[in-house]
């Protein structure tokens, strides 16, 4: 028994340290996997469910909606208490909660057991997301690799979104609705004993007691403001009770939250990070390519099938260049951030997208092939950099024990974004296609106006209406939705041409300094002399120009950074190298210029 726990342990070490830090990127971008994909692979099993279990309106709605509620309302809470017990021990949590849950949900017998599934399905994915990116963050401390490991990790979100629908329509074809949260189970048992084998713990800062009033605090907060955005989105009036209740609730939680963590002596989350430039305006940039793209992405959707009469099926292939595109910029994501720097890189990206944007508003009636996959790539490869860049520059910014905290606040501002934008972009589509259906030549004006709802319930009236009437009503609502599109189009792209200005302050060279550490995490302990890989091998370089005696001298008591007596100057890697350690240091041996006074960086630019 001793035996096992002592290998595995030493096969953990060995994985953040050594050439395992691949593997372990692996087994977390099979839980961002996961996560993604049960984010929209209940979209297409919607009929299904609607047919089995004869869910009311209000249940419809909660079992679509209370997975991303639950999850974005967590991410906070989840996030910090990693810091605090440790990152591997709440992601291994959260894979056996999402296995459980996944049986649950797929076996439901009523709405109202699916929605307390789904429900823990969202905890499950609060418990794995944060923990994903802050593991990465502490397994690549080199911000290099890091930057390559965040681009794999990007991508690999990219194919979960896509696939999620692609998946679910093949598994209604051939089984049950419940078959689409089944699929979950198998990857889950595989990577609870995985993870616990390779995986390397890690913890933040662990001084003083953990602020569960806080956490708390936030939850709900958070939880009000998704959901009143959330019904913004979804059309209900802005002054509703439950709607405006929601975001006050949710506004007061959070104005107290942040309140209560500037006075106390450990917060739950360390907002001096927002203090520094490249954090807080990599989070808005973050919020703002969300806000100008999700609510588009899904009036394109609807564009494609209502305007131009594709099946869902053909729909998503019409989409699937946008991914691909998305992973491709991923993939070259961390190429471009040395050679460009995080302030091109992200305004590139936003103003890349921008352009696609415009192009888009060529779309008319009649189906343009070659137009949209031209705009969806360059959407995605400009969205994806975008992200990409501003994703990187958070993480790496960030203090090193409040990773966790970190990785929570950008998965966060990325789901209020994406709600924001749905609310926001679908109200200036409302505004847009309403005013050309109220005066409809032979429609009464009760059809007028029920059909300004939106372009579906439109159709269904032309069709009940039938005849001369129906016909232009049919055809003035494709019009409208037409213009709709185009003016929410131009206010789209406005929004990320604002976004370009302000990437202006994130920093000009990627700071590459080297590799952190601090009180906050876990060192690698000392290994037996047989242990220690010869220079060059297992992925290190060889440690050119340091003594011997200099390297032998330099390791400290366990738990202790080593310290140098004089700085060492690192020369910067050749152009174009990619994933190379700064020679002469160990990942994880040397402090953070950021946290170390004094101690100089390399910068490398183009």
């Amino acid at each position: 028994m001793s035996g096992t726990t002592t290998a595995a342990a030493r096969c953990r070490r060995e994985a953040g340290a050594g050439a395992n830090r691949w593997v372990v990127l692996v087994v977390l971008c099979v839980s961002l996997l996961l996560v993604a994909l049960d984010a929209t692979v209940l979209h297409v099993a919607v009929p299904a469910v609607t047919e089995d279990l004869r869910p009311g309106a209000i249940e419809l709605l909660w079992i679509v909606d209370v997975y991303p509620l639950v999850c974005a309302s967590l991410l906070i809470l989840f996030g910090t208490l990693g810091d605090r017990i440790g990152r591997r021990r709440v992601l291994l949590l959260g894979y056996a909660l999402f296995g459980v849950a996944s049986g649950i949900a797929a076996f439901s017998g009523n709405a109202q057991l699916l929605i307390g599934a789904r429900a823990l399905l969202g905890v499950g994915g609060a418990m794995i997301m944060p923990a994903t990116l802050s593991i990465l963050r502490d397994v690549f401390p080199d911000r290099r690799e890091r930057a390559l490991a965040i681009g794999i990790w990007s991508a690999v979100a990219a194919v979960g979104a896509a696939v999620g629908p692609l998946l679910g329509g093949f598994l209604l074809e051939h089984f049950w609705w419940g078959s689409v949260f089944l699929v979950n189970i198998p990857l889950m048992l595989v990577s609870l004993p995985v993870g616990r084998l390779l995986l390397p713990e890690s913890h933040g800062d662990r001084d003083g007691p953990w602020d569960v009033a806080g956490a708390l605090m936030a939850a709900a907060g958070l939880f009000g403001l998704v959901l009143g955005v959330k019904r913004l989105g979804g059309g209900e009036a802005p002054l509703g009770p439950l709607t405006l209740g929601s975001l006050l609730v949710g506004a007061v939680l959070m104005t107290a939250f942040v309140r209560r963590q500037r006075r106390r002596a450990h917060p739950l989350v360390d907002l001096r990070m927002f203090a520094r430039p490249a954090f807080s305006t990599s989070v808005g940039c973050i919020v703002l390519a969300m806000l100008a793209l999700v609510g588009l992405e899904l009036i394109a959707a609807q564009y494609l099938q209502l305007v131009l009469g594709l099946s869902p099926l053909q729909t998503g292939l019409r989409l699937l260049p946008l991914t691909v595109a998305a992973m491709a910029a991923g993939l070259a994501g961390a190429k471009l951030l040395r050679r460009f720097g995080p302030r091109a890189m992200v305004c590139f990206g936003f103003c890349l997208t921008a352009a696609a944007v415009v192009t888009l508003t060529a779309m008319g009636g009649n189906d343009k092939a070659g137009l949209l996959l031209f705009g969806f790539v360059l959407l995605g490869f400009g969205l994806e950099t975008t992200l990409f860049g501003a994703y990187e520059s958070m993480l790496s910014e960030a203090p090193q024990a409040q990773s966790g905290g970190a990785a929570a606040i950008g998965e966060t501002s990325y789901q209020l974004g994406a709600g924001i934008g749905i609310a926001l972009l679908g109200s200036v589509m409302n505004a847009a296609y309403a005013p050309g259906l109220s005066s409809v030549p032979g429609v009464p004006a009760a059809d007028s106006a029920a059909a300004g709802h939106s372009l579906g319930e439109a159709y269904q009236i032309a069709d009940r209406l039938g005849g001369a009437s129906g016909g232009a009503l049919r055809h003035a609502a494709r019009d409208s939705f037409v213009h709709g599109l185009h003016v929410t189009l131009l206010v789209s792209a406005g929004l990320l041409l604002l976004g370009a200005v302000m990437a202006l302050r994130l920093p000009r060279v990627m700071e590459c300094g080297t590799p952190a550490t601090d009180t906050g995490t876990v060192p690698v302990p000392a290994t037996e002399a047989g242990d220690i890989p010869a220079p060059g091998t297992t992925g290190f370089p060889a440690r050119a120009g340091v003594p011997a005696e200099v390297r032998a001298s330099a390791a400290g008591p366990a738990g202790v950074p080593a310290q140098a007596t004089a700085p060492l100057a690192f020369p910067a890697p050749a152009k174009g190298a990619v994933g190379i350690p700064a020679p002469g240091a160990d990942p994880g041996d040397i402090p953070s210029p950021r946290d170390v006074p004094g101690t100089a960086e390399t910068r490398v630019s183009a």
